[in-house]
């Protein structure tokens, strides 16, 4: 059993508390999922609970977790950097709980994980391998060493859709207690029997936390019915008000005309006004006393503000790319042959295919190519964030191109329209969460104005609120868009062409 206790998490530097005394459980094969938007302490929370060291330095914990006797297996958002260099078996090999596993119950875990048992002895950089090969390899490591309860962050990032079917079916039948982070909806309802919603209100200052023994399409469901429930009786509400203080200043305004009209030889009348008067200010004091007890307004997190301004079209004959490709290589294997890909005007073509096929590989030609036209404005969000920011940076100083004043005050403003705390504007990159990552790198898209954007699993890390502004503004981007996903919401309703990376080339969906 996993016990948190009267859990409270409160970031050094900026005295901003991300979590605020939160309990919760989790024993037998119950699935807990953990959901909120970017920043607000989900993985924060995981690694309190598995290595509350890696918090120390930026972060004061108070609570109890108490998880005595369990082997936890641990998954990390992002794979360790120092693995990168070394061979996939290698990675595999080093890790002692891989040559103590049986080679048919190493086979039975790479079945369960729709994984190909030849990876484990792959030749090519750990670095190298796709996102979702790099999950599951992860994934297959925590399974040797047979845990007795799984805590993963983002366990669904980068997979394929063959990968993710076969990851909801893992969890629902591994019989083991597991807490995981996740933004994919379609996971988090086919999985989850319990939900803890993370908020953060009052402009990122005030956590809040909702714990039910719920599947997350019933909590979503309920939770959407109070909320309109309680917006319908605060509007009452607040109507009850204005009719009340609006009769109350009628009655006011009447006797304070009484008061000045009346004259000094009507001493009686002077009395009865005053008592009227009286009468009116205790009436007042009588609503004041109500509003105490008055309907709460329904506070909850809205999406980020994002649009991209002066982005402009591409004319309908114009070529953005013609490529062609004998044999589309990755380490001197050959991922698909031949490989052809035709785009002209404001097109929109979304790429699809397997862990490994070589969309991301294809993705870096493209975008090389597309440089070399001086009449494109090409903007880029690689599937790996690092590669497209300077960590160290802070997000408004990475923004800032052109040393203007004026500059740095719209960029603090666009970042804040994304949801970013004033204290988040200026703490370094690495710090932030995956989707915080994602909106910088989104952001730095928007500032160039570009007329072909080329993203690669754009909405890998983004939560459900933020996910369907980024779909929105992909979708209607007034250029040309060539887009990987993985990504099921995204694929529907596509307003282009879908093409599937095989190993016979691009074939149309």
């Amino acid at each position: 059993m996993l016990s948190v206790q009267h859990l409270s998490i409160l970031h050094n530097k900026d005295l901003r508390p991300l979590i605020r005394d939160l309990s919760f459980t989790l024993s037998d094969a119950q699935r807990l999922a953990v959901i909120g938007e970017e920043g607000n302490g989900k993985s924060a929370l995981l690694r309190a609970i598995v290595c509350p060291d890696q918090l120390q330095s930026w972060a004061d914990i108070q609570g109890g977790i108490h998880c005595s006797d369990e082997k936890i297996g641990y998954l990390e958002q992002e794979s360790p950097g120092e693995w990168d260099a070394l061979p996939a078996y290698s990675v595999c090999l080093g890790n002692e709980d891989f040559l103590n596993t049986d080679p048919g119950e190493l086979s039975g875990y790479c079945r369960s994980l729709s994984m190909d048992v030849n990876l484990c002895w792959s030749a090519t950089p750990f670095g190298m391998l796709s996102g979702g090969e790099k999950v599951r390899l992860r994934m297959l490591l925590l399974l040797c060493g047979k845990p007795t309860m799984l805590v993963l962050d983002e366990p669904g990032n980068d997979l394929d859709l063959d990968a993710i079917e076969a990851l909801e079916k893992f969890l629902i039948t591994c019989r083991l207690p597991v807490l995981y982070v996740s933004h994919d909806e379609h996971l988090l309802e086919a999985t989850a029997t319990q939900v803890l919603h993370l908020e953060s209100l009052y402009g990122r200052t005030e956590p809040k936390w909702t714990w039910v023994k719920e599947p997350y399409a019933v909590y979503v469901e309920k939770r959407r019915s109070q909320l309109e429930r309680q917006d319908t009786l605060w509007k009452a509400d607040q109507r009850e008000k204005r009719i009340q203080a609006e009769k109350l200043q009628r009655i006011e305004n009447a006797v304070e005309h009484a008061q000045a009209a009346i004259s000094r030889q009507d001493p009686h009348g002077g009395r009865l006004l005053k008592k009227k008067m009286k009468a009116v200010k205790s009436l007042e004091h009588r609503y004041e006393r109500e509003a105490e007890n008055a309907v709460e307004r329904p506070y909850q997190e809205y999406s980020m503000d994002a649009v991209f301004h002066n982005a402009s079209a591409i004319p309908q004959g114009r070529w953005v790319i013609n490529l062609h490709l004998d044999e589309l290589k990755a380490d001197q294997e050959i991922l698909a042959s031949p490989v052809d890909l035709q785009v002209r005007g404001s097109e929109k073509v979304l790429l699809v295919g397997s862990n490994g096929s070589g969309k991301t590989t294809l993705m870096r030609l493209i975008e090389k190519q597309l440089k070399e036209d001086p009449g494109l404005r090409i903007a880029s969000m690689p599937q790996h964030y690092a590669d497209g920011l300077d960590l160290d940076c802070t997000p408004a100083a990475f923004l800032h191109t052109d040393g203007s004043k004026d500059q740095m005050t719209q960029i603090r403003s666009a970042l804040i329209a994304m949801k970013f705390s004033r204290d988040e504007l200026d703490h370094p990159i690495c710090s932030l969460s995956g989707g915080q990552k994602a909106k910088v790198l989104l952001l730095s898209l928007m500032m160039r104005q570009p007329n072909v954007l080329l993203m690669d699993e754009p909405t890998r890390n983004l939560s459900p609120l933020s996910a369907p502004v980024m779909r929105d503004l992909i979708r209607n981007f007034p250029g040309a868009v060539i887009c990987v996903t993985h990504d099921r919401i995204l694929m529907q309703d596509w307003p282009g062409r879908i093409l599937r990376l095989t190993r016979d080339g691009l074939i149309e969906e």
